[in-house]
Parts: C-alpha cells; structure tokens; sequence
C-alpha cells in the first residue's frame, strides 16, 4: 500500500473496477460521511422536529375544523400573512403546517445542501486535499459525484424523519410523503446550485455567498409571488423553486407533477456541474481573480479586510434594501387583520408587541431582519477561521500585523456591516411602507445589540476553541428557528428567551428599554475581549 493510500484510504483507479472518471467515489464517499456524521444528523434531526413541533402546536390550539377555517380564512384574506406564510390551500392541521414550514424548512435544507456540496468541492480544492487525493488516481468527477451523494443522503434522510414524523403525528402518509419530497426537493436543487457555484468561482467563500444569494432570491420571488395571489399561482411564485415545493400542495390534492419539475432542474443543473468539472484543472475556476496592480495599494490590514470582505458586504447590503422594500410595500395589509379573530392577532402580538397591529407587523419584520443579520456577523467573523485554516493568515502575521490588529480589521467589517445592512433594511421598509423613517430606523438599530452578541459568541468561540467555531451557526440558527417558529405555535417565554431577540424592545409602537440593550451590548463586548484574549495566547492552527 502506498502512503497516498494508507494516508487518504482511497484506492487507485485500477483496484477500484470502475470507470476512469468516476474511480474513488465509494472511498470518497464514505470519508464524507464520516466527516459529516456529527453535520448532517443535527441537521436533519433538528429541521425534522421542527416540522413535528408545528404539527403539535396547531392540533392543540385549532383542534376544531371550525377554527382551522377561521384563521385560515383570515391569513388567506391578508398579503401581509401570505408573503410570510404562504397560501393556504386546506385547513386541514397538515395544510397549515406545510404553509408555515414549506418556504423556511426547504431554504434550511437549501444551505444544509450547499454546506456539504461546497466543503467537499471547493474547500477541498482550496486546502490541497483534493490536489493530494488525486495523485491516487482519483477520478476527476469523483469528488463531485461523493459530494452531491452526500447531499442526496441527507436530504433522503430529511424527507424520511418529515414523512414518518407528520405520518404519525397528523396520519395522513401521502400529504407527509409530499411535504417530505418537497422539502428535500429543493435541498437537492439548491446542492446541484452549490455544484455549479464550486466550479466557476475561486474559492468557498465565493462558491457559498453566490449560492446563498440564490437561495435569498428564490425565497424574496416567492414572499412577492405569494402577497400578489391567493392561490400561488403567480408568475414570480413559479419563478422560485421553493414556489415550485409550495405547488406541490401536500394534503391538498397533491399535484405529484410538480415534483417533476424540481427533478428536472436537479438533472440539468448536475449535468451542467459535470460539464465544468471536466474542463478545468483542481484549484481553478472560471471567474479567476483579477491580477493586482503592479504596486500594492493595502495598507493595513483593516483595508484588507474590506477587499477581502466587501463583495459580500455588498451583497447582503442590497439584499437587506430590497427585502425590506418588498415587506414595506406590503404593510397596509396588516391592518386588514383588525376585526374579531383573536387568534391572527395573538400571532402578531407575539412576534411584534401588544400595539398596534400595524407597528407589531413593522416590529416583525425588523425582528426577522434582524436574525437574518445574525448569520452575516457570524459569517463574516468566521471568515477569519477560514483566513487562518486556509494558510492565508501567516504570511500577514508573518510581518508588523500584529494577531489583534489583524483580527480587529475583520471585526470592524463584521460588527459594523452588520449595523450597515440593518441601517438598509430599515430604510427599505420606510421607502415601502411610506412612513415614519425615524421610528422604523429606531427599530431596525436596535436589534443590534442581540446580532452583536451572537457574532461575540463566534469570536469567542474562534479565539478559544477554534475548532469548536462552527457551532456559532447552530446558535444564530436556534435564534432564527426561535423567532419564526416560536409565535406561531405559542412557544413559553422562557424558551423565546434563549434567544437574545427575545430581550429587546418591540419597536416601534412600544417603550424603549434601555436596560436590555445596555446589558446585551455589555455582554457582547466582554465576550469579544475574551476570544480576543484568547487568541493571541494560543497556537494558530496549521
């Protein structure tokens, strides 16, 4: 056995039986897997029962058909409810379960899929790995074939945990098989997306934030296509591929035909990803960087951060606009909702405040952008794990940049984008709803404290456990989970409250609370200056 073999445990091509551009993929495969095998279960597990919660939660509070039509009705009656929640096609407990799940529990399942499809590829490619597994005679469409495998086992896994989970619970086995199909549909999709995204950008970090990009796009089509009918049949509605698992319509004369369409999209995007892959050498891309001045012209290593980090900046920025000038637009709606339903105007209370219902919408809205902004500060203080991981990090530190100053350029860009992307989003809502710029404004700052607070957490976490720095993402997604999930299904305050959103102000409409501000952003400093400490005292990683 030669050390490539005893090192990596793949097999040359010859030994393997296969075919020359598939060779190792069994081996690869399962090195994957076993990479993963902490990943992808706490994934499926937790999108599953998340499923499960929301069937439980509305058996108990709408036990009655008679209820179920009311808030139904009421919903189905509003854009403001549709663009959140999407159209209600029965009001059975599985058709207000799949309208509260199918747009946000198919986007998870989109970034679980592109998570995997990117750290096998391109991550790969960018730490030599995939330079080193090659030289055992690894076949060049193998990597792509393990890792959309991998993806494809995931995402069986999750439709199997949705079907028999909401079979049991709501026992009807055909809507459950749908919703499950549906939602793993998607992810499938979105990992064919990540697939093309590895091959035509340079690195990860590109190939993830264009496929993210993707993902936010198809969700944003769908909230417009949704606000502008009742029956999700618009134009922008079937422009979006989660539009296309809403149209499936499980538990409501399931239409099995469009599941077909979300098939076809997954053959033709892996056949274009297999056609890219095998006309371009490991470690380049089609979207190469453009060649530097001939002088360089950063002077600090803030300034490098800001090259490093801007695109992504950009991005999010725009996103944040544009998001918040759809949901502006639709806010007159929400006062449709005032009459005699109770049951609609606890849903906005609990998410927005006991106000107004027009300031509870308003209030929402800033909320769940601002839980949004919490995955870009962890990503972007992330960044500087990947800085470091990828061998990047030394040849700076290797001059006058001190550990701090570097680091603190990334901070710089994390903390303070985040106050950028928010300070947009409250002014996309202003220029939609029309109205009270200063107290929207208010509301959308005064989340900051709470997205601070979980991007400290990261940076504690980089600074003094490094390889323990990934489980940033599962507590800004428990947030996320949290407030999209928790008012709906009347989840106890105590529980609400592990998250730091749950701390903050209702604005606007409500009292300022200066006291939970102040104490969030205490916290966020201090949990700052000890992964701070903590990384200047320990060893960079190799």
């Amino acid at each position: 056995m030669t050390a490539t073999t005893a090192t990596t445990g793949v097999v040359p091509a010859a030994r393997t039986g296969g075919t020359r551009h598939l060779a190792g993929t069994r081996p690869l495969l399962r090195l994957a897997l076993r990479r993963d095998r902490i990943m992808i279960p706490v994934w499926v597990l937790a999108l599953g029962a998340s499923y499960l919660s929301v069937a439980d939660s509305y058996t108990s509070l709408y036990g009655t058909a008679a209820a179920r039509a009311d808030v139904v009705r009421s919903m189905s009656s509003n854009s403001s409810l549709r663009a959140l929640y999407g159209p209600f096609f029965t009001d059975s407990v599985g058709g207000l379960t799949t309208a509260r799940m199918i747009a946000f529990g198919s986007a998870l399942a989109a970034v679980m899929s592109l998570l995997i499809v990117v750290r096998h590829t391109r991550e790969e490619e960018e730490t030599g790995r995939q330079e080193m597994l090659s030289s055992a005679m690894v076949g060049r469409r193998a990597p792509l074939t393990a890792a959309l495998l991998t993806a494809l086992i995931a995402n069986t896994a999750l439709a199997l945990v949705i079907t028999v989970g909401l079979a049991g619970a709501i026992g009807d086995p055909t809507g459950s098989l749908a919703l499950g199909l549906a939602t793993a549909g998607v992810g499938m999709l979105f990992a064919c997306t990540a697939a093309i995204a590895a091959q035509i950008t340079e690195n990860a970090r590109l190939a993830k934030g264009l496929t993210g990009a993707v993902v936010g796009a198809a969700f944003v089509l769908k909230a417009a296509g949704d606000a502008a009918t009742d029956d999700g049949s618009s134009v922008l509605t079937w422009l979006s591929p989660i539009g296309w698992a809403e149209n499936v319509r499980a538990y409501a004369d399931e239409r099995w035909w469009a599941l077909l369409i979300l098939a076809a999209a997954v053959a033709v995007q892996a056949v274009l990803a297999y056609a890219l892959t095998s006309r371009r050498d490991i470690g380049m891309s089609f979207l190469p960087a453009r060649p530097g001045p001939a002088a360089g012209s950063l002077g600090t290593a803030g300034a490098l951060a800001l090259r490093l980090q801007r695109g992504g900046l950009i991005g999010w920025g725009t996103g944040f606009l544009l998001a918040g000038i759809l949901f502006g637009g639709i806010t007159e709606g929400a006062a449709e909702l005032v009459g005699d339903n109770e049951r609609t105007r606890e849903i906005f209370q609990r998410m927005g405040g006991h106000q107004g219902l027009t300031d509870a919408f308003l209030a929402a809205m800033t909320g769940m952008l601002g839980m949004v902004a919490a995955l870009y500060v962890v990503a972007s203080v992330l960044r500087l794990y990947g800085e470091e991981t990828g061998g990047r990090a030394e040849p700076v530190l290797a001059g006058s940049v001190g550990r701090l100053r570097w680091a603190a350029g990334h901070l710089l860009i994390a903390f303070g984008g985040a106050a950028l992307i928010m300070l947009l989003g409250g002014v996309g809502l202003s220029l939609g709803y029309g109205h009270d710029l200063p107290g929207i404004l208010g509301a959308a700052l005064v989340q900051l404290p709470a997205i601070w607070l979980l991007g400290a957490l990261a940076v504690l976490l980089y600074g003094a456990l490094p390889k323990a720095a990934v489980a940033a993402w599962a507590v800004a997604g428990l947030a996320l989970a949290l407030g999209w999930i928790g008012p709906a299904i009347d989840l106890p305050q105590a529980v609400m409250n592990l998250s730091p959103f749950g701390h903050l102000p209702k604005l606007p409409g409500a009292e300022m609370a200066w006291t939970p501000v102040a104490v969030l952003t205490a916290l966020a400093a201090a949990l700052t200056a000890a992964g701070l400490a903590g990384l200047r005292r320990r060893d960079m990683l190799n």
